[in-house]
């Protein structure tokens, strides 16, 4: 649409040429949705479909960002690519569920072990989490644990919750990745 490109322009100009080529096309999908193919229906498909650096953070929170732009977020929570994993509708390598979360390995790791915990609860980010939520947030991080220690980390990890197009989230659904079996460096970012 001629108002979302026209908002996205002046930030096209400050990305790089190759991440303003991946949301240019994406935006593109994202206008005929209807004609693209099954993969590419979340922005995270999008993503994927356009991109070939499955490791470039920043594009795919770029994308997710400007995919979200006029989606309701009860729209864009059910379409996610977790969503879709919580009701089973794509595969996942599950290593932990309960009533509250689910942990999988990450399709795109980054490390030896990488593995997201994602709440069964919709919240699309840690920014948007309320009071209420403070049980919920702490289960998350002790699962984490647990499968640090089921994973046989005792070297350490590293845990991440990304927040926000500035924090590169890519998937707009609260995850936290538990990352380790390798030695991490300083500053992370």
């Amino acid at each position: 649409p001629t108002s979302l490109m026209t908002m996205l322009v002046p930030r096209l100009l400050r990305l790089s040429i190759r991440q303003t080529r991946n949301i240019v096309l994406a935006l593109a999908a994202v206008a005929t949705l209807e004609n693209a193919p099954a993969t590419t229906t979340s922005t995270y498909g999008l993503y994927h479909h356009f991109s070939t650096d499955p490791h470039d953070e920043v594009t795919r929170a770029q994308v997710a960002a400007a995919a979200s732009v006029g989606n309701s977020s009860t729209q864009q929570l059910q379409s996610t690519i977790f969503a879709k994993i919580l009701r089973k509708e794509i595969p996942a390598d599950i290593v932990y569920e309960d009533d509250k979360c689910m942990a999988f390995r990450d399709v795109n790791p980054v490390s030896p072990v990488h593995i997201l915990v994602i709440p069964r609860k919709p919240i699309p980010a840690l920014s948007q989490a309320s009071d209420d939520d403070t049980e919920l947030l702490g289960h998350l991080l002790q699962v984490a644990r647990k499968m640090a220690d089921q994973e046989k980390l005792e070297e350490g990890y590293r845990i991440v919750i990304n927040n926000g197009k500035h924090g590169s989230q890519s998937v707009f659904h609260l995850h936290v990745h538990l990352m380790g079996g390798r030695q991490f460096g300083w500053p992370p970012g």
